[in-house]
């Protein structure tokens, strides 16, 4: 098989496992999904994902950083600012995904303000680069709300000791400084279905 190709797989791979969000079955789907046109026997994937578990280092916790931004995530969900985590591949999906939890919470009468999230993407670039880019927004497309929802955010990030760079532009997201990705796979719901349980729970 090309190498090239190989390479690729072992890369995406890779970016799963260190995400920390993923299991081994779903990397599996996820693989098999990405790659369906190069028709990938699951024994391939299967010893490919295996070779990579034994290779890179095992993460029994998760960093401090990553544990101060869920506390952090937790903190803007009691303001009634959805925050998600891993909110599908890229800011387009984010904010999709922002709007259908906005429309699922209020029609069982909660009172979401706005919303907070990472992608995948961006995940993978603070593996590379250790920043962390957090999209914020309203849900009325009102640039003072937006505003106002940022500086809350960057001021509960600021409190668990974070390093922001953000201009206070509702055109540019807010950037954490020399993050540490560390997460272990813990079992439990991020994405769209953690940020909806965690927003019931705090906001009853």
């Amino acid at each position: 098989m090309d190498k090239e190709l190989i390479d690729e797989i072992n890369y995406e791979i890779q970016l799963l496992i260190k995400s920390g969000f993923y299991d081994e079955d779903e990397i599996l789907e996820i693989i098999d999904d990405e790659f369906i046109e190069e028709n990938l026997s699951q024994d391939l994937i299967s010893k490919l994902l295996l070779e990579n578990k034994e290779t890179l280092e095992e993460i029994s916790e998760d960093s401090e950083d990553f544990t101060n931004l869920k506390n952090a995530f937790l903190d803007l969900t009691k303001e009634n600012i959805i925050s998600i985590h891993n909110a599908g591949y890229d800011i387009e999906e984010g904010i999709q995904d922002s709007f259908e939890l906005f429309t699922h919470l209020r029609n069982n009468k909660f009172t979401p303000i706005g919303f907070c999230f990472y992608t995948f993407e961006d995940i993978e670039n603070v593996l590379e680069e250790n920043d962390l880019a957090i999209a914020f927004g309203d849900f009325e497309y009102d640039e003072k709300k937006g505003l106002e929802i940022a500086k809350r955010i960057v001021a509960v990030l600021k409190d668990y000791g974070f390093d922001i760079d953000w201009n206070e532009s509702v055109d540019e997201r807010i950037l954490i400084k020399c993050f540490d990705w560390k997460k272990h796979f813990d079992g439990k719901e991020y994405s769209m279905d953690g940020a909806l349980e965690d927003f019931i729970e705090l906001n009853k």
